[in-house]
């Protein structure tokens, strides 16, 4: 059976992103398709969209590449966040559904639980799953494969501090989803926006100290599929 090119690529972004690669690593084909069971067709097209996403750069008479991204171009990614975001949570308010909403709810409301007890890994995790379902949920193609690019790419440049009262943010997504359930565009993109832009302040580039803030194992590719 033939391993489709996104399990691949999902693979290899995945291990971009939580460091196997380091930045400026060479990614063959040969060692790749080794590493994920595959051949090295699949590996070769997850290539192709890596590079056309910004994780991977080709290099003349030397192949592919892990990125090395500039502070300028991290934190460019953050300023294109904040107002992606906040236009999700709009288009979301005008087009989101009763499943949509019933996730959001279920998870402001966990989130709400989990942050009694403190800042925690299952915070972070829960508050990836909202801003996905919300992205989700604005109805939009597009705008969803932009914002699941820029989580991936923030996570990959980013470390995050967690906040030091997760109750206050977890008040902020269910008034968000308030402003959504009731259809409410520009209170939803305002919510947002200012939550966006909180959160950019817990943002420090990776391998830098906490107060330079912003203002592996081998395995085999899923063949049902990639993570979001």
């Amino acid at each position: 059976m033939r391993i489709p090119a996104q399990s691949v690529c999902t693979a290899i972004r995945d291990d971009i992103v939580s460091g196997v690669f380091r930045r400026g690593s060479r990614l063959t084909e040969e060692v790749l398709a080794r590493r994920y069971g595959v051949s090295r067709v699949p590996v070769r097209e997850a290539l192709r969209t890596l590079e056309a996403e910004g994780f991977v750069v080709t290099r003349r008479h030397a192949g592919a590449h892990v990125a090395e991204p500039t502070a300028q171009e991290a934190a460019d990614l953050l300023e294109v966040r904040l107002l992606l975001e906040p236009l999700g949570a709009a288009r979301a308010a005008q087009r989101r559904t009763e499943a949509h909403l019933k996730v959001l709810r279920g998870l402001v409301r966990l989130g709400q639980e989990r942050a009694r007890r403190g800042p925690s890994e299952d915070l972070r995790s829960l508050g990836g799953w909202f801003h996905e379902t919300l992205a989700q949920a604005s109805g939009s193609p597009n705008l969803i494969t932009l914002l699941t690019q820029l989580r991936h790419k923030i996570a990959w440049m980013y470390a995050v501090e967690s906040p030091e009262r997760p109750s206050e943010s977890w008040a902020e997504h269910g008034a968000i989803v308030d402003a959504v359930a009731r259809g409410d565009a520009e209170r939803a993109r305002l919510l947002t926006a200012q939550h966006a832009e909180r959160a950019a302040r817990a943002h420090r580039l990776r391998g830098q100290t906490p107060t330079a803030r912003v203002s592996g194992s081998q395995h085999r590719v899923n063949m049902a599929g990639g993570r979001a």
